[in-house]
């Protein structure tokens, strides 16, 4: 079990489904590692995820692990298991698939609005290029492409997003490409995250679903550390009314002083990066970050 949770997150019933066991029997050995100090179990919504214990706990352990496999030679019995895996990541990866299809033409009717998104891509890098990332949290990560395009150069990366759906998706896309990254459920209003905990926070076109964007962002703020910075990516102020019905867009876009204002009252000094405009909608990216005299204090 420790070896399988070692390659890759798994819930209960995956592990299960791995192993050839029984749920119960599963659920029983998995409290034994838990009270051990060698698993963690997270909730999301009706799912159980398991991981194995923070890295300097487990460290020694796994260098044991690998020692025994140097010595006698390749578990045949974890083989067949590392087998079955592949199994539950192309369950995954199909699951995914499947979303995707079903959702394909109401994706590609709000893309077709806007810039592509190969362009709106680019300007998030560009706004992040001048110091390194860090340590990212992207809140709203949905499918996670901000990850996906962002991983290789951050230190760690988290994403958050409420919908269980999207995260299974998300792990099903992080899974098949190699990419190593924490993915939670949480809510953008009170964030699983002690504060000044993020070098670089990202709110990607999550905002305008938002009933009250202030709080958002006062939120994403308190987890930013003293010498980090907050990207919001979100639309333009816009009438395309349908939006509200078809994609439940709780707002038709953003005015840069809205951004702003909102930004300053979150103790961060913002600034617009970039106008993107390309058919109805113009895609925005504003910038906030701590003002320099927080960070002189900081420093000495």
């Amino acid at each position: 079990m420790l070896a399988l949770l070692r390659t890759m997150e798994l819930s209960i019933g995956e592990l299960a489904q791995v192993l050839a066991q029984s749920q119960p029997r599963v659920s029983r050995h998995t409290k034994i590692l838990i009270e051990a100090g060698l698993v963690v179990r997270r909730k999301e919504g009706s799912w159980v995820f398991l991981n194995p214990a923070e890295p300097a706990r487990m460290r020694p352990l796994f260098e044991l692990f690998d020692a025994w496999s140097t010595l006698d030679g390749r578990d045949p019995w974890l083989l067949a298991d590392q087998a079955r895996l592949a199994a539950v990541r192309a369950d995954r990866a199909a699951a995914a698939q499947h979303y995707f299809a079903g959702h394909a033409a109401q994706w590609d009717q709000l893309r077709s609005l806007h810039v592509g998104e190969a362009q709106v891509e680019a300007a998030i890098e560009r706004c992040l290029k001048d110091k390194p990332i860090g340590r990212l949290v992207d809140i709203g990560t949905g499918t996670g492409r901000m990850i996906e395009l962002l991983s290789a150069q951050t230190r760690e990366a988290l994403g958050i997003d409420r919908s269980p759906e999207m995260l299974r998706l998300a792990r099903a896309k992080f899974a098949e490409n190699r990419i190593n990254a924490d993915l939670r459920q949480g809510d953008m209003y009170a964030l699983p995250l002690p504060d000044a905990s993020a070098d670089t926070v990202l709110i990607h076109q999550v905002l305008h679903y938002a009933q009250h964007p202030p709080a958002a962002i006062a939120e994403a703020a308190r987890v930013l550390s003293p010498l980090g910075r907050l990207l919001i990516v979100d639309f333009a102020p816009h009438d395309r009314e349908e939006l509200r019905d078809r994609d439940a867009h709780t707002r038709l876009g953003f005015a840069d002083e809205a951004i702003l204002g909102w930004l300053k009252a979150a103790g961060l000094e913002g600034r617009v990066a970039e106008h993107l405009e390309g058919g109805a909608l113009t895609v925005t990216l504003w910038v906030g970050e701590r003002p320099r005299t927080s960070m002189l204090k900081v420093v000495s």
